[in-house]
């Protein structure tokens, strides 16, 4: 497994070492401690999601609350995706940023975003299925999205009519997002993963009862 960094820091693209004979395929498609040796600290698996979509859906840009935000861990079992992760970090150097990773039933990539980034997907096939594994469960009201159409991102999205859920279509552009403090900092989400990198060097203390 081959764990490389994005441009967008916190971000990451894993490519999985594929066994394959006749009666198959087998591999690894995600290891905690390859992930965690390359993020500094063990994604906190709370809830693993699915979705399936039509070609052309596109889903996001979603982010959550920080702290404590929700790290995602995202491949696609079936189909095709183009998986694109964005820098909504107000002060990060990248800030605003968006990098695109292919994931496919072919090379069976992964990508992991940690807390604080946006996560969307458009769909390249018909059936596409994806699976997250996320580092937090689903929070009402601490979830949050912004306009995956936003000229000032200028995300290439593969498909010339967008399908997108009312949600989606109804988020605030980045500069609205912004100003309304809806967006996440680049130094309380630095912050926040200290926190993680710390808790993991910590020794576990054992007493007797």
């Amino acid at each position: 497994m081959k764990v490389r960094p994005l441009s967008i820091e916190g971000a990451y693209e894993v490519t999985p070492a594929q066994h394959g004979d006749a009666r198959g395929v087998f591999l690894e498609w995600y290891r905690f401690d390859a992930l965690a040796a390359a993020v500094g600290h063990p994604l906190d698996l709370a809830q693993a999601n699915l979705s399936t979509s039509a070609r052309d859906v596109v889903r996001g840009i979603h982010f959550a609350d920080v702290p404590p935000g929700q790290a995602k861990y995202v491949t696609c079992v079936a189909g095709a995706v183009l998986d694109v992760v964005v820098d909504l970090r107000v002060g990060s150097p990248t800030f605003g940023a968006w990098e695109s990773v292919l994931l496919d039933d072919a090379d069976r990539r992964a990508v992991y975003l940690a807390e604080g980034l946006g996560h969307a997907f458009c769909s390249l096939t018909d059936g596409a299925t994806v699976a997250y594994l996320c580092s937090s469960t689903y929070r009402p009201g601490h979830e949050h999205g912004v306009d995956p159409l936003d000229p000032e991102l200028g995300i290439v999205w593969p498909a010339a009519v967008p399908l997108m859920s009312t949600k989606d279509s109804a988020a605030p552009s980045l500069a609205e997002a912004r100003a309304t403090g809806l967006l996440p900092t680049y130094e309380e989400c630095g912050q926040y993963v200290k926190t993680l990198r710390r808790d993991a060097d910590s020794p576990v203390s054992v007493t007797d009862d």
